[in-house]
């Protein structure tokens, strides 16, 4: 494929509080088995896309650990590769990234190394599965400097926390706004752009240089009328992990079959860095009935609608209900837990009670006992 990727993983989402406290939102653990990161590495690599650049800053460390090789997503080409950036002090730069577009300009090097015509930019936190081929396809057949991949707001969503596109009927984004407080469109930017490479390496270079560092503010908006931008809708399942209530809700739709057969059992599948753990054990007094449950666990107690990542205990007499728990967390015996999302590595002890509300689920933080 002509092109090649970049995803901005770096983003520090404070509204996630203690989930991002010690990870990058992208990081982060989803559906019993992957990281958010799977996707859009998975997305990029099923697409035939070789070569991906994933920018990272805010607390990076689990991530290339995550990246530690290349080979789970097939970027061990010879003439591709996965390269992870993050800042890094020089004689002629001594900043942080200062914002998404100046994420891309510290690493333009490898823009300027790569030969292939277009740049496929994808963000790090949402779970999806696309098809980056059509989306190059219509891009070039339609003849646009930038096109954007939108989706259709639901009823009732809130887009204050989205690029909003107005949209006219020969796919012309007429219109768009960042975050806005008062959104006079009902498309939603799923942050995944198209864009010649030597294009945005000229608008990164006037852009930085007058000081101005945001990939979607200081540029597409800014040049929405001098650039023919496109849309390029898609109708398939995506949700963007911006608070605690979207990380809870997207955990619960993989409990749905076709959102577990889109992922895992339909090829292209989404991949990940895989562990070596023995199956999960479910001792004769265990009760569990709609849940996910991760290799390496121990069950004992009663478990209901939840979503467990690998090597979870769940001692005897317990009660799980509509909660995530993530890797070796440790559930005593007699406790009960409703809506309540367990970091890594949390004991809790016998007898404890959590009880949560749905819209705002109880979060323990990594390694704490209860």
């Amino acid at each position: 494929m002509n092109a090649v990727g970049i995803i901005l993983a770096g983003g520090n989402n404070g509204r996630l509080g203690e989930l991002t406290k010690t990870r990058a939102v992208s990081a982060i653990p989803v559906g019993s088995c992957f990281r958010c990161l799977d996707f859009p590495l998975s997305n990029l690599s099923n697409s035939g896309i070789g070569k991906v650049a994933v920018l990272a800053q805010y607390n990076a460390r689990s991530l290339q650990d995550h990246l530690s090789s290349s080979k789970w997503w097939n970027f061990g080409s010879k003439y591709g590769g996965l390269f992870v950036f993050s800042p890094y002090l020089s004689d002629d730069n001594s900043f942080w990234f200062r914002g998404t577009a100046d994420s891309i300009y510290q690493n333009i090097t490898y823009l300027r190394r790569s030969r292939e015509e277009y740049v496929i930019i994808t963000s790090g936190d949402a779970v999806y599965k696309a098809d980056f081929k059509e989306l190059l396809r219509n891009h070039e057949q339609s003849g646009a400097d930038v096109t954007i991949m939108y989706k259709d707001a639901e009823p009732g969503q809130d887009l204050r926390e989205f690029g909003v596109l107005t949209v006219g009927e020969n796919g012309d984004v007429l219109d768009l706004e960042e975050k806005p407080l008062e959104p006079q469109g009902s498309k939603i930017s799923m942050g995944i752009y198209v864009i010649k490479r030597t294009l945005l390496m000229d608008l990164l270079s006037e852009t930085v240089s007058e000081g101005n560092y945001d990939l979607v503010k200081d540029i597409f908006v800014r040049y929405r009328k001098m650039l023919k931008i496109n849309g390029f809708r898609f109708d398939g399942y995506w949700k963007a992990i911006k608070s605690v209530k979207s990380y809870f809700d997207v955990n619960m739709d993989f409990l749905r079959a076709d959102i577990r057969r889109l992922f895992t059992q339909e090829q292209p599948y989404i991949e990940t860095k895989p562990k070596d753990e023995p199956p999960a054990k479910y001792n004769s007094q265990a009760d569990v009935a709609d849940c996910l449950v991760g290799a390496g666990s121990i069950i004992s107690g009663n478990i209901f609608h939840s979503v467990l990542f690998r090597r979870v205990y769940v001692g005897d007499g317990s009660a799980v209900k509509d909660s995530v728990l993530m890797e070796g967390t440790r559930v005593g015996n007699n406790c009960v837990l409703e809506n309540v999302i367990l970091d890594k590595f949390v004991t809790i002890s016998d007898g404890a009670k959590l009880v949560g509300d749905p819209q705002n689920p109880i979060i323990i933080s990594k390694g704490t006992t209860v």
